[in-house]
């Protein structure tokens, strides 16, 4: 086979104790914390769980910038726990099946650009361009699942940082759909696969980025999550 062109590179996060984790494709979960689904407006019983998508290049790897979106004026942090699947599988039926395919679990942040995003839901149309652009998916460091079980999570809370003030804190436990249950109910849409990342949706607190601001994300024991928000 002879490419036209070269080929993009692949997106890869770095793993805790080494290795890199090649990304296949990004999930996202909306409307996952109550109190989040009624700050923007919403019904957290209402219906089941919201998907959507990110490109696998909206990937940002901790530690380095992100420049500000273009076409926005109000881009908005929302801090999350992101799974990353190291098995793949369809239509699963147990929690046991759901827990098989886990590699590991990082911090991360799904960026928003919520003026386009209040737009789309206005006109009844696809939110792509509010969710999925470039940039919009900074990610930590992956723990590898038997380094950070999911006992740990019982504790373990969700606290979003803004130039060193606390924005979020609320504890994993609030979240409306557990880690199995999303994945259950994503493979009945999708053939997961290995590589594949969910971001598992925000608790209340989400608000605006400018350029110059600082970000960290924190779970439990997670490599925590820091990224700065640039001039584009």
């Amino acid at each position: 086979m002879s490419l036209v062109f070269d080929a993009h590179p692949p997106a890869f996060v770095p793993v805790h104790n080494g290795g890199m984790f090649p990304v296949r494709r990004i999930f996202c979960v909306g409307k996952n914390y109550a109190e989040h689904v009624k700050e923007m407006g919403g019904d957290p019983k209402a219906s089941s769980p919201v998907f959507f998508t990110k490109p696998a290049d909206a990937i940002v790897v901790g530690g380095n910038d992100v420049p500000y979106p273009q076409a926005t004026d109000n881009l908005h942090f929302e801090g999350e726990l992101v799974v990353a699947l190291g098995k793949g599988g369809r239509d699963l039926q147990s929690r046991e099946d759901a827990g098989s395919l886990i590699f590991g679990t990082a911090c991360g942040c799904d960026l928003t650009r919520r003026d386009l995003q209040h737009a789309a839901k206005k006109a009844g149309i696809p939110w792509d361009t509010a969710k999925g652009f470039d940039h919009s998916a900074p990610i930590g460091t992956i723990g590898r699942w038997q380094d950070f079980p999911p006992n740990d999570f019982d504790a373990a809370h969700l606290v979003t940082r803004v130039n060193d003030e606390v924005r979020q804190d609320a504890p994993l436990t609030s979240m409306i759909w557990t880690v199995p249950e999303i994945i259950i109910a994503l493979s009945k849409f999708f053939e997961l696969k290995s590589g594949d990342l969910i971001f598992t949706g925000t608790p209340e607190g989400v608000g605006p980025l400018v350029p110059g601001d600082k970000v960290a994300i924190e779970i439990g024991s997670l490599p925590p999550l820091r990224f700065s928000i640039t001039e584009t």
